[in-house]
This record gives C-alpha cells, sequence and structure tokens, in this order.
C-alpha cells in the first residue's frame, strides 16, 4: 500500500514532536511507504558525541551507576534529579538518532530541530532557515502534546497552560510559518480524550477537541488540503505499563499496536480518505463506576421519533403501517439508565409491558418522553430504575407507550450455560434464509434489517430451535436506536422463534405483548451464527406465553426472556405493506 499524494516525492512534512515516541514511529512507517524530506522538531537536545562511560551501556541501572559515578569523578554529589537529567539527556538523543536513521534507511532525509512550537519567534526563525536547504514544505503533522493529568481541583493555571499551549499554541505557531495554502496534509494528532472525555483529562481533553474542530474549520476554508485530526486511543508503548494495561482491560478499552496504529496513520494520507476530516482510531473512553449517593433522581428524556431519522422502521410494517419494535423501545430505556451511569451494565430488564405501542402514522405524536425514576440503590452495586415512554395528544391526552423496570450493575454475572441445548436436526421444517421472510400470509413480516433466522434445527409441541445469523445494519439505518450492549434487532430476531413455531403447529401468527423477564450476560454476536431455543410454556386461544434463550453452539448464554406472553393476531393483519 502506498500514499496517493501529489508528488510524493518532493513532499517536505514538517513534524512537530516527530522525532521521539508514537511520532516519530508514525513518520518512520510513513517514510517506509513514500519518500521524501522529515524535518522533526522536539524540545530536546541532541548531543552530537555520548560520553565515554554511556557508550554500549543500554541497561537502564547499569547506566544510571555510570552517571553517578562519573558525577563523583568531578566532586559533585549525585541526587536522583540530577542523574534522571543526565540519564533522559543520554537516552533522548538516541531515540533521536534513532528516527533519523530508520527514516534513511526507508529512502527519505530527515533533518532535527531542537525548538519549543510554543515559542513563535524561534519555530518561525529556524522553519525559515531548514526551508531553504529542504525546500517548501507540503505537509505538517502536528504530533506535540504534554500531559498534567490530575483532577480538575487540584490542577494550577500552570498545569493547564502546559497541556494547552503544546496543542493549540503549537498549532497556531506552525500555521504561522506555513500558511495552510500551501499545503497538500495537515495532520493533527487528537485523542479520543478530546472525544469523550477523560478523568484527570480536562485540559488534554480541551486542547484537543480544539484540534479535532480546528480540523474541520481548515478544510471548510481550504479543500485542496488533506486536512485530519486523528482521535488516538492508548498505544501499546512504554508509556502504557502493565498496570496501566490491565485498568484499561477492566474499563474495555483496547490498547493500539504500535504496527497497527502506524499503519494506519499511512492509511488516513490515502488520497481516498481525504473528505474525512476527524477520525476516531481506539476504543471509547468509559469512566470507571462511580460511587452512588443514596438520593434517588427522577429524569425524562425527550425524543422527537421520525420514519427519516430511522430508515430500519421500513423494515418493521405491519398492516401497511412503521410499528416501532418493542425491542427498540426497550433498547431506548436500557441506553438512557446506561448513559446515567457511565461503567454501570444493563442487567435485567422485568416487567415489560407494550401499553399502546408507537405507530408511525397519523397518530404519530410531535415527541415522546422517556421518564426515567430511580427505584433502588444496593451500595454501590446496582440500580433499578421504572422506566415509562409516554406522550400527550394535541388536546392533552397522556398515552402510555411502554412500562419497565430496568436493573444495572457494576459487576456482571459469570455467563451462565443453557442446560436445555439441543441443536440435534431433525429435518422437520426446510425451510431456510429470506425464504421464511415475506413469502407469503404465514411467513414474517420482517425485512432486512430485522432478518434472518437461517434455520430451523428442531421442532416439538414444548420447542423449537433456531439458527440466526444478523448482519449489522450501518450506523445511518439503526437511527436513534443505534446498537450497543443491548442490540434489540438481535432480540426482535429470537422473538420470530415463536412466529414459527405457532404458523407451522397451528397455522397462526403473533405479536409480543409482555417481555416478563428479560436477562443479559454477554453480547449477541454480528455476522456469524448464534442460536435461539424457544420454550413453550403455554397456549390458549387468544395468546402464547414462552421462554427466549439465545446462546452459542456451547450453550453460553447471551441473553434470556423468561415468561415472555404474545398476543396471537388474525392472519391477514400480518400482511406487509
Amino acid at each position: 500500500m502506498t500514499t496517493q499524494t501529489q508528488n510524493s516525492t518532493t513532499s517536505v512534512f514538517l513534524v512537530s514532536g516527530g522525532a521521539r515516541g508514537i511520532t516519530a514511529q508514525c513518520v518512520i512507517k510513513l517514510a517506509q511507504h513514500q519518500s521524501g524530506k522529515f524535518i522533526l522538531l522536539g524540545r530536546s537536545a541532541i548531543a552530537q558525541f555520548e560520553p565515554d562511560f554511556a557508550q554500549g551501556c543500554f541497561e537502564e541501572p547499569v547506566l544510571k551507576k555510570r552517571i553517578m559515578e562519573n558525577i563523583l569523578s568531578q566532586g559533585e554529589k549525585p541526587t536522583p534529579m540530577s542523574v534522571l537529567k543526565v540519564y533522559n539527556s543520554i537516552i533522548s538523543s538516541r531515540e533521536i538518532k534513532e528516527t533519523i536513521s530508520s527514516i534513511e534507511k526507508a529512502g527519505s532525509t530527515a533533518e532535527y530541530i531542537s525548538v519549543d512550537v510554543t515559542d513563535p519567534i524561534a519555530l518561525s526563525e529556524k522553519i525559515t532557515a531548514v526551508v531553504k536547504r529542504t525546500g517548501a514544505i507540503t505537509g505538517i503533522i502536528h504530533g506535540a502534546g504534554n500531559l498534567a493529568d490530575k483532577l480538575i481541583e487540584k490542577k494550577t493555571e500552570q498545569d493547564f497552560e502546559k497541556v494547552y499551549t503544546a496543542k493549540v499554541k503549537g498549532l497556531e505557531n506552525l500555521l504561522a510559518c506555513v500558511h495552510p495554502s500551501q499545503l497538500q496534509h495537515l495532520v493533527l494528532f487528537s485523542s479520543v480524550a478530546g472525544f469523550y472525555g477523560n478523568i484527570g483529562q480536562t485540559d488534554y481533553a480541551i486542547a484537543n477537541e480544539i484540534l479535532n474542530k480546528s480540523a474541520h474549520l481548515i478544510k471548510q476554508k481550504y479543500p485542496a488540503c488533506h486536512v485530519v485530526a486523528i482521535n488516538w486511543g492508548g498505544w501499546d508503548s512504554g508509556m502504557v505499563t502493565p498496570e496501566l494495561k490491565k485498568a484499561f482491560a477492566e474499563r474495555g478499552i483496547d490498547i493500539i499496536p504500535v504496527e497497527v496504529g502506524t499503519k494506519m496513520l499511512v492509511k488516513e494520507l490515502n488520497a481516498v480518505n481525504r473528505a474525512t476530516a476527524q477520525v476516531i482510531i481506539g476504543s471509547p473512553i468509559t469512566p470507571p463506576p462511580a460511587e452512588l449517593d443514596s438520593e434517588l433522581k427522577t429524569y425524562r428524556i425527550r425524543r422527537k421519533m421520525t420514519l427519516e431519522a430511522n430508515p430500519f422502521l421500513v423494515d418493521h410494517t405491519i398492516a401497511g403501517s412503521q410499528v416501532l419494535p418493542a425491542t427498540c423501545a426497550m433498547s431506548w430505556m436500557i441506553n438512557a439508565c446506561e448513559e446515567l451511569y457511565p461503567g454501570y451494565t444493563y442487567n435485567n430488564c422485568r416487567e415489560f409491558k407494550v401499553l399502546k405501542g408507537i405507530t408511525f402514522n397519523q397518530t404519530l405524536a410531535s415527541e415522546h418522553i422517556l421518564e426515567l425514576q430511580e427505584l433502588a440503590k444496593v451500595g454501590s452495586q446496582s440500580i433499578e430504575f421504572q422506566a415509562t415512554i409516554w406522550s400527550k395528544t394535541p388536546q392533552g391526552k397522556t398515552h402510555y407507550h411502554f412500562k419497565a423496570f430496568v436493573t444495572l450493575l457494576r459487576e456482571m454475572p459469570d455467563v451462565p450455560i443453557y442446560e436445555g441445548l439441543n441443536l440435534e436436526e431433525d429435518n422437520i421444517i426446510t425451510t431456510t434464509g429470506k425464504a421464511f421472510y415475506q413469502n407469503g400470509d404465514s411467513t414474517l413480516f420482517h425485512g432486512p434489517a430485522f432478518q434472518q433466522i437461517t434455520r430451523v434445527l428442531n421442532i416439538n409441541s414444548k420447542k423449537i430451535t433456531v439458527e440466526c445469523l444478523w448482519e449489522n445494519i450501518t450506523e445511518q439505518q439503526q437511527g436513534q436506536f443505534p446498537v450497543r450492549w443491548h442490540n434489540p434487532y438481535t432480540t426482535d430476531l429470537s422473538t420470530q422463534s415463536l412466529w414459527i413455531w405457532l404458523s407451522h403447529l397451528h397455522q397462526e401468527v403473533c405479536l409480543p405483548g409482555q417481555l416478563t423477564h428479560s436477562e443479559q450476560f454477554a453480547v449477541t454476536p454480528c455476522n456469524e451464527p448464534f442460536y435461539v431455543s424457544c420454550e413453550i410454556e403455554g397456549k390458549t386461544q387468544t395468546g402464547v406465553t414462552a421462554n427466549f434463550i439465545l446462546h452459542s453452539r456451547q450453550g453460553e448464554i447471551y441473553s434470556r426472556i423468561m415468561g415472555a406472553k404474545a398476543v396471537i393476531w388474525p392472519m391477514q393483519l400480518s400482511k406487509r405493506k
């Protein structure tokens, strides 16, 4: 893979913070894919010659011991700070020289300039001088940055200035030296902390979000320039200690392998990606669970729902009208609860009831209200909500659409195993895949967003077992009901097994009325098979009660719905528009 740039062999990149660390690794990878010239900027001074006592010594304890001995030989008393200062100077010079060497081995040229990007006068003087040797600068990679992580009440003005100026003033100073109109590329190294926020990094988040917004503004003003702010997650580098890796893992945050991240930078510089001004490479930052206070609160969340905002609804049409799936209403409740308490995860939903439902026709309200009332907080382990979705008519009458009780947990239980697992095939129902859907009155009415049951493994008077494979739909199609921990689309898909059972054995169809008790233990997979075992608890002329267990081939339970009640409908109401 090579980046498609104009005059790539004559590209001249100015790289702040580019001689050391992750930015240096990115530059090396870029040099391996396109030859050019790289001007590396950094605050560290580079020593032309290494002290004799340090030559050939690469182990940190041994090198620090030699530094101490050298200080003593000069008649001075070594201190931890004085030793560390000399040590950092030696290591810094080595790393800078190694970066230059790696770039040159890749067939490019590199030059290091010791300068602080927050010093506009010195920066201008040194860039003016170096351009006389390299030629006009065609690209900027702004990777300079500082950290001063502290809780906000402990931060000082000096902390803020240190973090803010390197990112924001640094960019301003670089663009004062090299006008954007002459650039082919402008790459800003931002952070997921700017996009998601992060504890202890208010200043860092502010600075990086300014870089993000700057990328969009500069792109609008200079469309010929390939501008992108890359919101990096944590890298698997020396800065990420084993302890930090463990903390990331506990919060579900993936770290970026150096080889993977550097390749992604090269990919972002490809001409096919020039329309994108901001990209996120890394996991969302989820704050660790906070301690719960004892106050029980009430929230109201308003939402205007339209067909245009939710394209998936065209695949859930009943009797000629688009109807909100009950599982999507449940998903709204669950996602809202989780957003109120980051770090707490949905575990169960009980007494979920479809009261009036929501149909997208002339009866659709101008807005719907999700009301969440906290009922209980058990220590710092769980939170229970009563959730109600309602609306008002133009005449002021209240309509209640859905109701449930939702529980979040700080620590999820172990994934249980389904004891009734039976994947043996009896070949009673031989229909497969798309043939289950929109293929006559007795087939499922669901469109592609809610398909597909791939095959029926076995069926009898008390149970049906089906294999499913839900193909992920785009975020734009998901609209206001995105897939997160809870997936409303696979949950709806699981309940379709009851329709097949009812149609095959009783020539009837049904719609959900009440999902008595739901539990989730793991994420249901997308784009790969999972299984649903539907156990029939009872049937009358007007309704049927069943359990739905979503599980792996080995029986690991992703989620289950116990005691679900469905209403039997006349066959003609299942017809799709």
